[in-house]
This record gives structure tokens, sequence and C-alpha cells, in this order.
């Protein structure tokens, strides 16, 4: 034991003395009896070992404060004694707080938190209580001992989501050794070498451990290591492949730039301040956060900043509106928006860990060392933007906002810009950079009182210039005598000041339109956003699409709707205010509700068909959906534009189905989760199809449909397993099985066995997965479902493969591609070779495995499937695809490189081999 006081040392005197303030140090704090020490410091105490306690406290105690500790360091007590050491008198208590606050900080901050780590971990010189012998001594030892092997485990896989696979391995190599039993030691020691592309090095590591296991405890490892190992030897994506990082993509996300942007000299410079700071402090990020009223140009000076300084970002610009304030009340959740960005960013769907900490660590370890711009526009509060900051500097944020954002500046050290009213210079200039200087200049007159009218407001002005434009010939003394009298205020969306005025423009505006434009203006405000195309306001409105398209571009004209990308539109937030404050006041519930029916049946419409179209031997559990009355609604008409409009709509759909609930319309919230589900699972949006499907829960329970109850139990129950929760998957689905037994649906009830033996695979549970697989290929054959047989008849043979009866995996994987072939179901024909060309490389059958997996990669092709093509490439002998070991190796990694897919290196090494 070594004491030290301000640094100096302290000589105890002999192994008792040592003992007792070892005791009383553990229990620091809180009252040590006489019994307790006379236990820890004799194995068998002596008569007068009461009495000579009190003389070893005595004399420890005086030798303490003489060394210059604290008089009442040490005290008696009634039942024994107590050792305070103050605040920070204790390293095991600065490491606990240091280690807290780490784990406090992790998921916004991992830079900092493994820091903290690092820091907590340096307190340590040694092992616990070394030399100290006895039960209570070492008990205490083991328990500290695996504190701190934890805060070490903590720390190595903050670091791993940074991508620093290198020194993990180092680390957890060395770890392994000291501890060769510890699963979750070698679970990170596979995930770094997996990560350094050292796929032999991870399957090795396993190996070694399962020899240990067996020869000395004989046990084999645990379930989440077998499920490690499953996924590195099917090369599918898995927790190893979130750390690989993949070719770069340089992303350009800016939308355009504002024609005529005016003023805001001031602002600019001090974001021009700012941006000479990037890589001033070398560990430090630079976050810019505009803020302001609603209307006031915080977007519009982002984006115009950002256009001018975009060559200063060679990594690429990055930009989000994180619908912070929209009308619908759901801002964009940090899940959704770093999804875009990795998608921005080229990461393959099937590399997207499912986990938004997970997710932001890759974020964060392909941003490290890059020099990028990230736009977070419209941000709701400081806990909405701060996992999509960077953890490393080189790049530059900038968010805007409503929100002063208070605790972002406090916390991150965000450089607060403040955006007011346009000056009444500037507010000219905006008009004349609209309408030409002459004509703003001829009747200076008209020209401030429409300024004082829109209250100096950017967008209130945008929306009169664009008036004013429209009518060339009009005076302005006209266009500011149309105005109204100011006499109200905007409630919903109150600016602090100009609200009266805004509420007064837009009104004017509206009055101005045509009345069908006024009409379609109105029914949007039913939209639950965040845009809509044309065919979706054609169907809101009963109208064909022919008469819709020059009503939105009459809107356009009018600044009321923005076309942001072509064929699709959006509001400005405050503009959907008054759109659903008009609805409101001049359009009848029953007109209402009967819009939103139309809008409603033209999503599940086209989602139906879509969904048919992905997958074109799914089962519909209900019969497709009319098209909308009143609309000329045309689904999309093949695989590749069902995708498209997936692609294009999904933020609206996962928008709709709770509005759908709100507004009682259940059927259509539950069948448009079932239509959307494979898409969302796709494209690996986990969290969004958790929270779809829970709606549809709800809707179908409320709406008292056991169909559908079943139908989002299930839907429920595969999204739960998408992200790990098998417990609540496994509740799901017993659930959605009892429905569908009360409903005699074998078709349903197979569906969810299928699911389940899916899952359990995936725990590494085969032999449950079997039985799954096969009760699901009962019930197809009782239900003569020929499509349910196929599938069900590879699930079968792939549980067999897993428990090693390769045969037997064969027979079912023949007759599964069978049945496909007789379906013409490409997608399925595709699973099957790729599952019986696994099995016979397990069978040693090199050359037949290759040419499976040959069919299978082009089957997935054909099926549209391209990231699915790399699957079969990176199972064991799958690399040796080809016409020849050339051409092979070129076909198969060109396959790999074009998609990033994270066993590039991994077939690299293979082929070498």
């Amino acid at each position: 034991m070594d004491v030290r006081l301000d640094g100096r040392p302290v000589v105890l005197h002999g192994p008792r003395q040592e003992r007792t303030l070892a005791a009383l140090l553990l229990d620091a704090g809180r009252v040590v009896t006489v019994d307790q020490l006379v236990d820890v410091v004799w194995e068998e105490p002596p008569a007068s070992a009461r009495r000579q306690i009190q003389d070893l406290v005595t004399r420890l105690r005086r030798m303490l404060v003489d060394a210059g500790a604290a008089p009442d360091l040490i005290t008696t007590q009634r039942a024994g004694y107590l050792l305070q050491p103050g605040e920070h008198g204790l390293d095991t208590r600065t490491f606990e707080a240091l280690a807290a606050a780490a784990r406090q900080t992790a998921d916004r901050d991992p830079a900092g938190a493994i820091a903290a780590y690092r820091e907590a971990l340096s307190l340590w010189r040694g092992p616990f209580l070394a030399g100290m012998r006895g039960w209570a001594f070492e008990g205490a030892a083991r328990i500290w001992q695996e504190r701190r092997l934890a805060v070490v485990e903590e720390c190595l896989t903050l670091e791993l989501s940074l991508g620093r696979h290198g020194d993990v391995t180092a680390e957890a190599l060395a770890l392994v050794e000291q501890h060769p039993f510890r699963e979750s030691l070698v679970e990170l020691l596979m995930r770094a070498l997996h990560g350094s592309g050292r796929l032999a090095d991870a399957l090795d590591a396993y190996r070694a451990l399962q020899q240990r296991l067996a020869d000395e405890l004989g046990l084999d490892p645990g379930a989440d290591l077998r499920r490690l190992h499953d996924t590195l030897l099917r090369s599918q994506a898995g927790p190893a492949a979130t750390t690989v990082r993949p070719a770069w993509h340089v992303a350009a996300m800016l939308p355009p730039d504002v024609y005529g942007f005016t003023g805001r000299e001031g602002e600019l410079a001090r974001l021009d301040a700012l941006l000479a700071r990037v890589g001033e402090q070398p560990t430090a990020l630079v976050v810019a956060a505009v803020t302001g009223a609603p209307g006031v140009g915080k977007t519009a000076l982002a984006v115009h900043w950002a256009h001018r300084v975009r060559d200063r970002f060679p990594d690429g610009q990055l930009y989000v509106n994180l619908r912070g304030f929209d009308q619908s009340g759901r801002p964009m959740t940090p899940t959704e928006a770093i999804r875009a960005f990795l998608d921005a960013l080229g990461v393959p769907t099937d590399r997207v860990p499912a986990g938004i900490e997970a997710q932001t660590g890759l974020y964060r370890s392909l941003l490290a060392g890059r020099r990028t711009l990230i736009v977070l526009d419209n941000a709701r509060d400081a806990e909405q933007v701060r996992p999509l900051l960077p953890g490393a500097p080189g790049c530059l944020v900038l968010v805007t906002s409503r929100d002063q954002l208070p605790a972002l500046i406090a916390a991150e050290g965000a450089h607060p810009v403040r955006l007011d009213l346009l000056s009444d210079t500037e507010a000219r200039e905006l008009l004349a950079h609209r309408l030409g200087g002459e004509r703003v200049t001829a009747d200076p007159g008209a020209t401030a009182e429409i300024i004082a009218r829109c209250a100096r407001l950017p967008l209130a002005l945008a929306v009169i210039a664009a008036r004013a434009a429209t009518h060339p010939d009009f005076p302005l003394a006209a266009i500011a005598g149309e105005l109204p009298a100011v006499h109200d205020n905007l409630d919903a969306f109150d600016a602090g000041g100009p609200g009266t005025q805004v509420r007064c423009v837009f009104s004017w505006s509206h009055q101005a339109l045509s009345p069908g434009a006024a009409r379609m203006f109105r029914l949007l405000g039913l939209h639950p956003g965040p845009d809509f195309g044309v065919r979706s306001a054609a169907g809101l409105a009963g109208l064909p699409v022919e008469r819709a398209r020059p009503l939105l571009a009459e809107l356009c004209r009018a600044h009321l709707l923005t076309q942001h990308v072509p064929g699709r539109y959006t509001f400005h937030d405050l503009l959907r205010a008054h759109a659903v404050e008009l609805t409101q006041a001049f359009t009848p519930e029953a007109e209402r509700r009967a819009a939103t029916h139309r809008l409603l049946s033209h999503y599940l419409y086209a989602a139906h068909a879509a969904a048919v179209l992905l997958n074109p031997h799914r089962d519909p559990l209900l019969p497709a959906p009319p098209p909308t009355e009143g609309a000329a609604d045309e689904p999309p008409r093949d695989r590749e534009t069902a995708m498209a409009w997936f692609t294009a709509e999904s933020a609206v759909l996962v928008a709709a189905i709770p509005h759908a609930a709100a507004q009682g319309f259940d059927g259509h919230a539950w069948q448009l989760a079932w239509a959307v589900a494979d898409f969302l699972d796709g494209r690996g949006m986990r969290h969004e199809h958790l929270a779809v499907q829970t709606t549809a829960l709800a809707a179908a329970r409320r709406a008292g449909d056991r169909l559908g109850t079943a139908c989002a139990h299930g839907g429920l129950g595969r999204a739960h397993a998408l992200t790990g929760r098998f417990d609540e998957a496994r509740g799901h689905f017993e659930l959605a099985l009892n429905l569908y037994g009360e409903l005699a649906e074998p078709t349903g009830q197979a569906h969810v066995h299928l699911s389940l033996s899916t899952m359990r695979s995936r725990q590494g549970h085969h032999q449950d997965a079997l039985s799954h697989a096969a009760q699901a290929l009962a019930l197809y054959r009782a239900a003569g479902h020929l499509t349910g047989q196929a599938r069900a008849f590879n699930a079968v043979g792939w549980s067999h493969a897993r428990l090693g009866d390769h045969e037997q995996a064969l027979d079912h994987c023949r007759q599964a591609l069978d049945l496909h072939r007789r379906l013409g179901d490409v997608l399925g024909q595709a699973d099957a070779c790729d599952s019986l060309g696994h099995a016979c490389h397990r069978l040693g059958r090199h050359e037949e495995a290759v040419s499976w997996y040959e069919r299978a990669v082009e089957l997935f092709r054909e099926a549209g499937h391209r990231h699915h093509q790399a699957d079969p490439l990176t199972r064991p002998g799958g690399s040796r695809c080809g016409d020849g070991p050339a051409d092979a190796a070129e076909r198969a990694l060109a396959i790999l490189k074009e998609l990033g897919h994270p066993q590039t290196d991994e077939a690299v090494a293979e082929r070498r081999r």
C-alpha cells in the first residue's frame, strides 16, 4: 500500500496498520465497526483483539495528522471508526466521477468522453490492493477490477465508433492475454480486427477462445459472441461492419441560393470571421447559431453564406431542414437527419447500424479529418442538434433556429448570430432587386408604405414583391393601397412584433389569387408535410392532375409555395400556418374531412401498388384499395418507379400515418404502415419503421380491427427484431400468432413463424429457428401458399446449414429453388442459390459453390437488388466467382468497390489466398 499526503510518502508500520487503513478506506464515509476491523486484521483474532484495534487506530490517526492530514480524517464513533477523506481525497471516487461524466457525454461528444475515460484509467497504478490478503480485500479487489475493465470496454467501444481500429486492436490483444476468458474483450478484439480489414485474424480470435473454453471449462462461447462470429462468417452487415470507413462521397446538398439576396452585411461579416477560426483551435469544432423570429430570413442568410464559402469546404456541404417548428408538430428526429447524411455520404443501406448512438459514431467517423460544411436549418433546440455535430475539428456547423439555443451556446460554445428585421435601407434594396431600381425610386412614398405594412419582414416583402412583379404595369401606390389595414395578429406564430402585419400581407396575397388557386392553398393546409407532389395535391383537391398543375404554378408565382426540387412543393412554415387558419375559417368540416380522406386514399393506393411492385410475391392481407375518387391517380408502373416513388414520399408517409390516426382514419393508418414496411426495412429506416408500426397498432386497436391489430403486431415484431430488441419482438410475434389463430388466418401465422425463424437465427438459436421455419412450412402447405412454401423451404435449409447438416440444407434449398422458378420469383431464386452456395462450400464442393454464388449474383442483379449482389461474393469461397481466376477477381471486386461494400478487403484477401 502506498500512502501519500500532498505528494509526500507516509510510511506505515507493519501489515496490521496497512490492513486497518485499507479497511477504513474501502468503507470511506461509512462507520466501520471494531468487529469488522478485527475480522480484517486477523484470521484467528487474539483475546486482546478489540483493545489492539483501538491502539492501531490511535497510532494510525496520530501518524497521519503528524504528516499533515486533517485532525478529523479518522474519528471515533459509538459503533466504531469513520474515515472521511473529503470530496477529492480518494482516487476511487474520482475514478467513478470521471467514468460517470464520460457516460453522460458519450452520445453527444464521444471524443470528450474518451478523454474522460482515459483520465479515469490513468489513476490506476497497478492491481487494486496488491499484496493485501484476506477474503475482504480479495473480494474488493475483484469488484474494483471488474469496474475498471467495464470502463476500459466502454472506452474501447467508443474508440471503435470513431474508427480507431488499430489502436483498439493493440490494446485489446494485451487485455485478452491478461483475461483470456473474458468474452466481451474478445468481442472488442474481433470488431477491431475486422474494422482493420483483418477478417481472418478476427475469426482466429474467436476460435482461440472457443478452444480455451472447451478445453478448460467445457463451455461454448456465449450467444452474443456466436452471433458476431456468424455475422463475420456470412459477411453480412452487422456490428463490425459499421466501423469500416467507405469511399468518400463529396456531398453537395445545399438548396439553391436566394435570388436577389441583399443586405445583412454585418451578419455575413460575422460568419466570415468565424470561418477564419476553423482549424485555429486544434481540438474544437466551430458552430454558428443564426437565430431570429419566423420569416426574418434565417434560412436565406444561411444558404446564401454557405454558397459564398462552399469552395472552402472541399469535402462537401451537408444540408437538412430539421422541421423544428413545422406546422405538423413533428420535428425531424436526429436519426432521420443522420440517415439522410449517411445516404449523401455514400454509405450503403446494409452498412447503416440500427441505434442512434452507432449511427452517430459512424457519421462522426466519416467526418473525422474532413473539411465539410454542415447546415442544420430550422432546429427546434440544442438536443435536436447535438447528435448531428461532428466529433472532430475541421468542419463548420451552421445552425438556424427560432430558439435562441442558449444550451448550445453554453455547452458547445456556439457563436450566436442574432438576425433582426431588415433596416429600411435593406428592405428598399430587397424590393429594388426584385422589381428594379427605377420602379422603386419612382414612388418612394408607396415603397415606404409597403415596407411599413410588411413590418420590414423579408418573407412578407418577398410575397408582395411577387405580386408586384406579376403586374409590372401596376403603380406601387396601387399595390400599397390594396394592402389591408393592420388589425390582427398571427396567433399561432407570434413573431414578437411583426405578427400583425404578416397576417395582413398573407391574407391580401390569398385574396389576390384566382378562386381555384385560393382553394388549393387553403386545402394544402391539411397536408401533413413536409412536402408534396402534383398528384397528391390533385388528390387532396379532388382534381385531375392537368387542372392541379397550373394552380400550383400560380401559388409559386405568388411566393406562397416553393418548388424546391422539380415536381415537389413546400411551404414556409408561416405560410403553412396561415393556410391552416384559412381552411379552418372558410372550409366546412365535411369538405375538410373529404379532402383528407382523398389525400390519404391517394397515398394508400399508390403505396400499396408500389409495395407490390417492390415485392411482387408479398402476400397482401387486404385487397388493393381503389383509386382516389375525383382524382387521376397513376400508380408506379414498375419496380424502378416504385422505388423512386417511395424514396420521394417516405418522409410524407411517415408523417401521414400518425396524421391519419389523429384525424380518425385508423384503417388508412395501419394499412399505410403495412405498405411502407418493406421500403423502410430495405432502407435501414428502423426507427421510423418502429414508430409507424406503433401508431398502426394503436389505430387498429382503436378501430377494433383484429386483422389490422395482428398485422401491426407482426410489423412491430419485425421492427423490434431489426433493432436488436429481441424480447419485445418475441412478445409482439406471440400476440400476432394468437390473433391470426383466432382469425383462422394460417398464412398470417406462417408469416410470423418465418419472421421468428429469421430472428432466432440472428440470435444464434438455430434449432429454434429450424422449428419456426418448419412450422411456417406446414402452415403454408395447409393454406396452399406456394410462395410461402418456397421461402420456408429456404429458411429450413438455411437453419440445417447453420446446424451443420449440409445435406439436409441442400435438399430443402433445392426444393425452394424449384418452387421459386415455377413462380417466377427472381429474388426468391437468388436467396435460394445463395443458400445452396453456402451449403456446398461447407461440404467442400467448392466449384459447385462458386457456380451457385455466380447464379445468385446474376439473379440479384435481375431483381434490382444491387446491394445484395455483393452478399454471395463475401461468403466463404464466394469471392472466387467468375469465368476465370483473373476475370472472377475483377468482377467480384468491381461490384464490391462500386457499392463501397464492407467486405471488399476480405474479398481481396481471400482472392490472394
